[in-house]
């Protein structure tokens, strides 16, 4: 492990000090471009879109907030509890409690690419290898336009989002701020990347709402290739570590996991909706609580699209899960059920479908170019 915390196996993931840009200027470095990232570079151009742009999308669809939920009730925890359900007992009342809910849903993910894009511009400061810093600046181009097509979401059926959970908002920060790339990459690019992925792919399937079907389809299609960066890491580094260098990346990375799964849906991230509906946040938390136990954990990820476990199979492909930490994982999803499942990732499928539906737009006057959804 380097001074400085770096764990560097692989000269592509070279990296200085955010201000060194000195060392930018280094002739030799302008022909020591690596070629690992040339795919998931190339194509970028398959699966552009622009959101200020309505044949990719139109923000001016309508939608009914009144009567029809946005996400279906089944995913709204605390419509779960017998006090709200006694609290709300009209379904105009519980239609717009999930619509509410689902404003944070979408605040926190406006929240989540908001990160993300400041992340990958802190790559371009610290990755010595021009690949990797033409791909870095490549995502924060995308995660640019993600943070503008869901805050125009927000703004057609909401008017502004929620501010941003105190646990998230802290994990952010802490990834964002952290000067190891590992740390970066992980906590980023496998783990927040990942649970994107899970995410958009559970809102594809269950939204009621055309705009944010197509909304999320379209982000995958970039989601996807971002996460594969995190896997060229991966495959580069996790097999060339010694144990104690393993033993820290491990640690890491459970540790974002685990703060995840224990914070990031909490019914106590959401005092302030149950206060919007007059209820009482103790008795609120209170009763979930009861809900969310390890065996509600353990039947919600038997379902693919299921955040965490996506989340556990993004650590346990790329090498990370050892004798160490596997129990704590095993506690909630079977991981020889993942490892046999192979390489490919909850929601590949929808992107697929979505670089066909840009290529179709971007490339009508051409033939069609062969998708690139998977980086060797």
């Amino acid at each position: 492990m380097a001074a400085d915390g770096n764990i560097t196996k692989d000269v592509i993931y070279d990296a200085v000090a955010p201000d060194d840009f000195e060392s930018m200027l280094e002739l030799d470095r302008y022909n020591a471009r690596s070629t690992a990232f040339d795919k998931i570079i190339s194509a970028t151009h398959d699966h552009f879109w622009d959101p200020l742009d309505a044949k990719y999308i139109d923000f001016s669809e309508p939608f009914d907030m009144e009567n029809t939920m946005i996400l279906p009730e089944k995913l709204v925890g605390a419509l779960q509890t017998e006090y709200v359900k006694q609290m709300l007992p009209t379904e105009k009342q519980r239609i717009a409690f999930a619509n509410a809910q689902a404003l944070r849903t979408f605040s926190s993910i406006l929240h989540g690419e908001q990160g993300a894009l400041n992340l990958s511009a802190s790559l371009c400061h610290v990755l010595k290898d021009q690949g990797a810093q033409e791909y870095a600046a490549n995502q924060t181009r995308e995660e640019a336009r993600h943070v503008t097509a869901f805050a125009k979401y927000i703004k057609a059926r909401w008017g502004r989002p929620a501010p941003c959970g105190p646990f998230l908002q802290q994990l952010l920060t802490e990834i964002i701020h952290a000067p190891e790339v590992y740390k970066k990459i992980i906590g980023m690019q496998m783990l927040v990347e990942g649970l994107a992925m899970g995410a958009f792919a559970t809102i594809y399937k269950e939204t009621s709402d055309p705009l944010a079907r197509k909304l999320t389809q379209l982000v995958m299609t970039d989601e996807a290739f971002h996460h594969k960066f995190g896997k060229i890491w991966a495959d580069r580094t996790i097999p060339n570590l010694t144990p104690e260098e393993h033993a820290v990346i491990e640690d890491w990375a459970a540790h974002c996991f685990q703060a995840l799964l224990f914070n990031l849906v909490a019914p106590n991230q959401n005092i302030s909706l149950y206060e919007e509906f007059g209820l009482d946040p103790n008795r609120v938390v209170a009763e979930m609580s009861e809900l969310v136990t390890d065996e509600r954990r353990r039947e919600d990820m038997k379902e693919a699209t299921n955040i965490f476990r996506v989340l556990v199979k993004t650590l346990v492909n790329a090498g990370i899960v050892t004798d160490r930490t596997k129990m704590f994982y095993a506690t909630y999803v079977d991981l020889d059920e993942l490892r046999s499942e192979g390489d490919k990732m909850v929601g590949d499928d929808i992107a697929e479908e979505g670089i066909k539906f840009l290529q179709e737009i971007n490339f009508k006057d051409r033939a069609a170019k062969q998708i690139l959804i998977a980086a060797e």
